[in-house]
């Protein structure tokens, strides 16, 4: 059977309308089951789901309002459309107070009803959807959720906690990569403002004029390439969290525009003169000491006072190195499914560092954090050729010994009993032209020059063994920021 557009249930106790609305609906493709009145419609919602319901106000035995007043008692969601007479317009009304989506009225027309069931229908899975959507972040960003078992990652949760239902400013300190956004998007999944929009915003990425233009928006014809209105983040962000990472990058004048929103809650966008109010909860991120830009006239103090209403300090892995393993073993997973090998069924990880290469993932001193861990574990999984990851898959890094480099052994790995020569071959060239990519961060013309061979010729092997070369790139980019 082919899949149907939806299912509808049509409560009429006509057997005309019944039958034609039936034949009309199904030759669209959707899937209609009748009911002959309000007591055996009820009967049909109990016993299965649909995506929208016609119910005919008129009825012998119960009336459609009755009927829709009992559905929504315990049915909220799905859509109800009623049918109704010219004359019944008041009782449609009444319908629409009672829950009702909307209404039609007889005798109707058929393109603009196909039209308006289509619309009702795609309104409402679309907010399904979003609040799918919005269940699984919550999920995904729930305290439980979040790895770290030691001491130091108890005490940000702990406080991380306390301040997601408050309404305060909060600014999240520590080194790049230790998880700053991810405490961020706790914090307003966990918050009363959970239902609105966490608008993130790399306030260091940005110059400082096309900074004010992104978080106010702008007005059409407010500069060259304003061709038409925009909004801008503090707007599309109301009753919401706005997240400000690397807030000490921006410049003193767009700090006195922010210190304004925050004191004011409102703002003027670039282009206008009549401020707009606003209502959201800031959450800033910083790695730097921003008491020490204050001394140096480099950050205002005013502002700096309103952030710092709570400050949540982020310990480095290397102060939470008992949290590593569960790390490598989420990560493992993450990246298993992304790459889809050395699965289990459940679709857990198989794969595990070797103790001597696990030795040494404890015993680094991780500049960059939770990413650079991230980082490394993803270059496992691409390269692992066997459930124990060896010493030789860590980057080049990680293999020193008082800052001496460890000789790296020719890689190995272990011959599936189905592998040809061939397959070993490629992996075996696969694997070599990956490292050394790796060691000339993904620049294949260097590549090509330590190999001594064309370039043309190390890119026809990229492209036959499948390296991702710009993906690649990306990561060897984020593990230095």
């Amino acid at each position: 059977m082919p899949e149907t557009k939806g299912k509808i249930l049509i409560v009429d106790d006509d057997a005309a309308i019944r039958e034609s609305l039936e034949t009309f609906l199904a030759f669209e493709g959707y899937q209609v089951d009748l009911a002959v009145d309000g007591t055996s419609g009820l009967l049909a919602l109990e016993s299965k789901a649909y995506d929208l319901v016609l119910l005919d106000l008129m009825m012998p035995d119960r009336s459609g309002l009755e009927v829709l007043k009992d559905l929504r008692q315990r049915d909220v969601e799905t859509p109800v459309m009623v049918i109704t007479a010219y004359g019944s317009v008041e009782n449609a009304v009444a319908a629409i107070k009672l829950g009702a989506n909307d209404f039609i009225t007889k005798p109707w027309n058929n393109e603009k009803l196909l039209i308006e069931i289509d619309q009702t229908i795609s309104k409402r899975r679309l907010e399904r959807e979003n609040t799918q959507l919005k269940r699984a972040l919550k999920q995904r960003y729930n305290f439980s959720n979040i790895i770290g078992k030691s001491e130091a990652m108890r005490k940000v949760l702990d406080l991380v906690g306390q301040v997601a239902q408050s309404r305060s400013t909060v600014l999240l300190h520590g080194e790049s990569g230790t998880g700053k956004e991810l405490m961020a998007k706790a914090i307003h999944t966990n918050s009363p403002r959970a239902e609105k929009a966490f608008v993130a915003v790399n306030s260091g990425s940005l110059p400082s004029e096309l900074l004010e233009s992104t978080l106010f928006g702008h007005l059409k014809g407010s500069f060259t390439s304003a061709i038409q209105t925009k909004k801008g983040y503090f707007e599309i962000a109301d009753e919401g969290t706005i997240f400000l990472d690397e807030i000490s990058t921006i410049s003193l004048e767009m700090q006195a525009k922010l210190l304004r929103v925050i004191q004011e809650k409102e703002f003027v966008p670039v282009g206008g003169v009549d401020p707009r109010k606003v209502d959201v909860r800031i959450v800033a991120a910083t790695n730097v000491d921003l008491r020490k830009q204050v001394e140096e006239g480099r950050f205002r103090e005013d502002l700096y006072y309103r952030l710092n209403v709570i400050q949540i300090d982020l310990p480095p892995l290397r102060e939470r190195r008992e949290d590593i393993p569960a790390l490598v073993e989420h990560f493992f997973t993450k990246y298993c499914r992304e790459n889809d090998k050395f699965l289990d069924p459940d679709g857990s990880s198989r794969l595990r560092f070797a103790p001597e290469a696990m030795r040494m993932l404890m015993d680094y001193h991780w500049p960059g954090n939770v990413r650079e861990l991230e980082n490394v574990v993803e270059r496992a999984v691409v390269l692992a050729t066997d459930t124990t990851v060896p010493v030789d898959l860590l980057p080049d890094t990680l293999l020193t010994i008082n800052g001496v480099p460890i000789r790296r052994r020719i890689p190995t790995f272990t011959r599936p009993p189905e592998a040809s020569l061939f397959d070993l071959v490629d992996e075996f060239e696969r694997r070599i032209i990956i490292e050394q990519l790796e060691k000339y961060n993904w620049s294949q013309t260097d590549t090509a020059e330590s190999f001594r061979i064309p370039l043309s010729t190390l890119n026809q092997k990229i492209k036959r063994l499948n390296i991702e070369i710009k993906r690649k790139r990306d990561l060897a980019s984020a593990g230095k920021s």
